[in-house]
């Protein structure tokens, strides 16, 4: 498995901070038009630009979540990011600066997109390269399509460099991008069978720390997690907070690190589980 010393040179990991303008929807759409030109001719088909702004933004979101990961010309970048940093404004950025923390955690229900924190963590597969079915609700496609096509582009040098799939348990770091978390962790949950096994456990447990220990080898402090390995991966939601929650305190509690630790959750169940976890673990 690559490290970070390995990989770190391989992909640029300068953290910038995200420049954003608010577009209308005449200027998105013009964004829009150029954009499918350039993925179209990709794909060797025939642009058709009199569809309306939004069909024609829902195109480009499933286009590039087919879109292998080869480069991209420089001004297919200036104008996805102008794009795409315009909807990270629209959509709202929440600073996770602002939470109240107990013991250096926090819990928030949400997008975990619209997060500004130093990392948020990105439940992926163990190719790091995004989900390739177009306009598919899994948070590894969302994080993806929001940050840009410099994401699987990163994630493909990485794994080029390590030459086998991504391990469950660990983590790799990438830019942010269109994001306005500085950086996206990337870790591999266990997928379970038939039941929860101790196996399972461990792997989910090795997640949250590497995460955390990928963050402190980065300097970062705050980080936001997912719900890792709950939804199609098969992980009994009460049971995957009580090992997060334990995970992360245990290690807070080892390391005395100063970092910041939310707990995003999307689901009404989610948060009522976690608010409970948390009560009973204090």
């Amino acid at each position: 498995m690559l490290s970070l010393s390995e990989y770190k040179n391989i992909i640029d990991l300068r953290s910038v901070p995200l420049r954003a303008e608010r577009l209308d929807e005449d200027e998105k759409s013009a964004i829009c038009d150029e954009l499918l030109s350039a993925l179209l001719e990709e794909r060797n088909e025939i642009a058709a630009f009199s569809y309306p702004y939004k069909t024609k933004r829902d195109l480009i979101w499933g286009y590039l979540n087919e879109r292998l990961p080869t480069p991209v010309s420089e001004r297919f970048l200036q104008l996805q990011d102008r794009l795409f940093a315009s909807e990270t404004l629209e959509r709202g950025i929440v600073d996770a600066a602002g939470f109240e923390y107990e013991a250096g955690i926090s819990l928030w229900q949400g997008d975990i997109t619209r997060l500004q924190a130093d990392a948020v963590v990105n439940a992926a597969n163990n190719s790091l390269l995004g989900c390739f079915i177009p306009h598919h609700a899994c948070i590894d496609n969302v994080i993806h399509s929001r940050a840009g096509v410099q994401v699987r582009l990163d994630c493909s040098r990485i794994m080029g460099a390590q030459g086998e799939s991504e391990p469950a348990g660990c983590a790799k770091i990438t830019r942010g991008y269109n994001l306005p978390a500085r950086y996206i962790i990337h870790t591999v949950g266990p997928m379970v069978g038939v039941r929860v096994n101790d196996e399972d456990r461990r792997v989910l447990r090795n997640c949250y720390l590497s995460c955390l220990n990928l963050a402190r080898e980065m300097g970062l402090h705050s980080i936001a997690f997912c719900c890792i390995s709950t939804g199609i991966f098969g992980f009994p939601n009460d049971e995957a907070a009580a090992i997060a929650v334990g995970a992360v305190k245990g290690w807070l509690l080892e390391t005395g690190y100063d970092i910041r630790v939310v707990f995003d959750v999307f689901l009404d169940k989610d948060r009522a589980i976690y608010e409970e976890v948390l009560k009973n673990t204090n």
